[in-house]
């Protein structure tokens, strides 16, 4: 395990400067880890940006329903997280197995629930709204890139596992090759380079597919074979059923994953109101929206870190370090917000026009639009780094339900009904559609950062059991 041992003992008085350090040593890797992965996301959508205005908006459509599919399974994976980190604090590595293990078996389920859905794509989103040019060319991709799901699914067990341990670099290099691996697949199949076919769209998801696959055959063979993970077995008696640890599981992964989709499906329905709003409208969305995932990317980094802490200050019962560290997540997402919202404010077209071909004629009309869609993302920087910390944060205390409530109420109950007020009620459209994200996403950074405090201090949080699970 790595040496970030400060603010970790019971009965210590870390400081926040030591807290902050030791969160930047786990969370940079995993920094480094979603900024390479959103770089796959990119590619696929500068790539098919250089196809059309029509590809990139139907390549919009498309992703936004594998992501939402995605994401979902990922709450699952999510949950192992501060399972195993709690049984690392009190040093239980049985414990740490059968979730890693059964954290395989529910992916397993879940794929198997959703892969049918999947062939219907192009039905849903014509029955929203789209037309169905777009919806058609959404559905070419996903009858390929649903296959990717469940390899990507398993390889995010293993990388909670690896989180857990405090081995984050791992992540970092599987991800770094997957982004590598991804873009000449793309740049192969896409266009028809290296002699491949030409496939354009699903070409993407034809890279896609096998970047997953490359992935995950990577990532085990690190885990079953390195030293540093190899002592936990997490293979050992994979067939082998633990229905407890199983049932748990989807048990805390459930709520994570109803609350991811929640602010997930709220940033799909704007991809969808755009769409009404038009073509034009939805590649600008598109592109915007990329910029502003990719800036998030660092506080979800961290976000992971944060629910690994929390985990092991929770096993090892230091209230002390716990506080800590939300104090210390809190500062850096603050500090990082502040930088990231300056480009997109002070250089918005030079942000929007690497994703648009060259001499495209709709290009002007999508910055037009695209720009103010920038400044509003640029104004909730704050807040969305803010409301993932404190749901990370949560997580490393298993307070799964009520961040669940949380984002339900604030994404849909505040955000969806402000968005369709100001961008269709008051005629403002896009910036009004964006407006309503922005204050869905400010609603949720109070409550769940106000909660995680106030939790901080619950003596219940610490009632785990000090005692090693057999095998």
């Amino acid at each position: 395990m790595e040496d970030n041992t400060a603010g970790r003992h019971p009965g210590s008085r870390p400081t926040l400067t030591a807290a902050i350090k030791s969160l930047l040593v786990l969370g940079l890797p995993l920094i480094g880890a979603q900024l390479a992965q959103m770089l796959i996301n990119v590619v696929d959508t500068v790539m098919m940006g250089w196809l059309g205005t029509r590809e990139l908006a139907a390549g919009t459509l498309a992703f936004q329903f594998f992501f939402i599919l995605w994401i979902f399974g990922s709450g699952f994976a999510f949950a192992i997280v501060p399972m195993a980190a709690t049984a690392v604090g009190r040093g239980d590595e049985v414990s740490v197995r059968r979730h890693v293990r059964m954290g395989m078996w529910v992916q397993c389920a879940y794929f198997a629930l959703i892969f049918l859905p999947m062939g219907y794509i192009r039905e849903i989103l014509i029955a929203f709204g789209q037309e169905p040019v777009l919806a058609g060319l959404a559905q070419d991709y996903m009858d390929i890139a649903k296959w990717a799901i469940l390899p990507s699914l398993l390889l995010m067990v293993l990388r909670s596992f690896a989180t857990a341990l405090e081995h984050a670099r791992i992540i970092l290099v599987i991800t770094l090759f997957s982004a590598l691996l991804n873009g000449v697949l793309n740049y192969a199949f896409i266009f028809g380079n290296f002699g491949a076919p030409r496939l354009e769209i699903p070409g993407a998801a034809l890279a896609t597919l096998l970047t997953n696959l490359a992935a995950f055959a990577f990532g085990a063979l690190w885990v079953g074979l390195r030293p540093e993970f190899a002592g936990y077995e997490v293979f050992k008696r994979l067939w082998r059923s633990d229905l407890p640890a199983f049932f748990e599981i989807v048990r805390l992964g459930l709520p994570v994953s109803i609350g991811i989709i929640a602010e997930v499906g709220l940033f799909a329905f704007t991809a969808i109101m755009m769409g009404w709003l038009g073509e034009i409208a939805l590649a600008a969305h598109g592109i915007a929206l990329q910029i502003a995932a990719l800036a998030f990317m660092v506080p979800l980094g961290l976000s992971n870190a944060a629910t690994a802490r929390a985990g092991i200050a929770v096993g090892r019962q230091d209230r002390s370090g716990l506080v800590r560290t939300g104090q210390a997540a809190v500062i850096i997402t603050t500090a990082f917000a502040l930088l990231a919202a300056l480009p997109m404010l002070l250089i918005p077209q030079t942000l929007i026009s690497g994703w648009l071909a060259e001499g495209d004629p709709n290009a002007a009309a999508v910055v037009a639009i695209a720009v103010p869609l920038l400044a509003v993302a640029a104004c909730f920087q704050l807040v969305d780094g803010l409301q993932v910390i404190g749901v990370g944060l949560l997580r490393g205390l298993k307070d799964m339900r009520i961040p669940m409530l949380i984002a339900v109420f604030s994404y849909w109950a505040a955000g969806v009904p402000i968005a369709l007020a100001l961008g269709f009620g008051a005629g403002l459209e896009g910036v009004g559609i964006w407006s309503g994200l922005a204050a869905g996403l400010t609603l949720a950074a109070v409550l769940l950062i106000r909660r995680f405090f106030r939790e901080a201090q619950n003596p219940a949080v610490f009632a785990v059991s000090g005692k090693k699970s057999p095998e």
